[in-house]
């Protein structure tokens, strides 16, 4: 018998144990869609992003020391050029977030895509200061969880990042991500060794963590002065 935590059925032929048999369909591949919330919006990444994102994250480099090949960036044309780069990717494929005015003030992609075994991550994410602790910064995650899960077909969705970027590893157990483990020496990144934190989210945990997702958004969790009642984070089960 597996000693994790997974279905199971013995192989008929040799009575072994192997997974459950799954729908194997492949999911579909993320697309140029406008997800709307109550907050703000995500929408696909384009070249009239660069000037927005370049006033949210140019006096912020220490936005860029755990992403892993790009940043920080001192020059306008230069991040233009890569945001026109980064627009044009197929994987990862990106998207802006959009505040209630109208301005990209953050991005994140959808990136290591194999719609064959229906497994997809959420990464480079990158958030400005008018994103970090604001309930559309939470929205956007939710928005590209629901389109990952429901309109794509997935049914694995991960999150990886820096093992030493402490503040990614708890958003992804806030978001109600499962810590599956640290990958020693996984890439080298800007001439560092780093090593890999691993969660992920999968479609039988989705219902709950949807529920978790619209609880902590609802209006009725907010006072007047926009304090929460209930933290994503005690929805979620994580203390932290």
């Amino acid at each position: 018998m597996p000693d994790y935590d997974s279905q199971w059925e013995p192989l008929p032929e040799t009575g072994q144990p192997v997974g459950l048999k799954v729908d194997a369909t492949p999911a579909q591949r993320p697309g140029p869609v406008t997800l709307e919330g109550r907050h703000g919006r995500i929408e696909k990444l384009q070249d009239h992003h660069a000037d927005d994102l370049w006033a949210a994250f140019k006096a912020h480099p220490d936005l860029w020391t755990y992403i892993s090949t790009d940043g920080p960036f001192t020059d306008p044309e230069i991040f233009a050029e890569f945001i026109a780069k980064r627009a044009g990717l197929s994987d990862p494929y990106a998207y802006a977030i959009i505040d209630d005015k109208g301005r990209a003030v953050g991005y994140f992609t959808l990136m290591s895509i194999r719609p064959e075994d229906r497994s997809i991550e959420v990464g480079h994410v990158l958030y400005s200061p008018a994103l970090k602790r604001t309930k559309i910064g939470t929205e956007a995650q939710y928005l590209l969880a629901c389109y990952a899960f429901e309109t794509l077909g997935y049914r694995r969705y991960e999150w990886k990042c820096n093992a030493l970027n402490a503040p990614s590893r708890r958003a992804a157990l806030r978001y109600g991500f499962v810590f599956e483990g640290v990958l020693r020496s996984f890439i080298i990144a800007k001439g560092r060794n780093r090593d890999n934190a691993w969660y992920s989210m999968i479609d039988s945990e989705w219902p709950a963590r949807k529920m978790a997702f619209e609880r902590w958004l609802a209006a009725d969790n907010f006072d007047a002065d926009g304090k929460q009642s209930i933290s994503l984070s005690e929805l979620n089960g994580f203390a932290g």
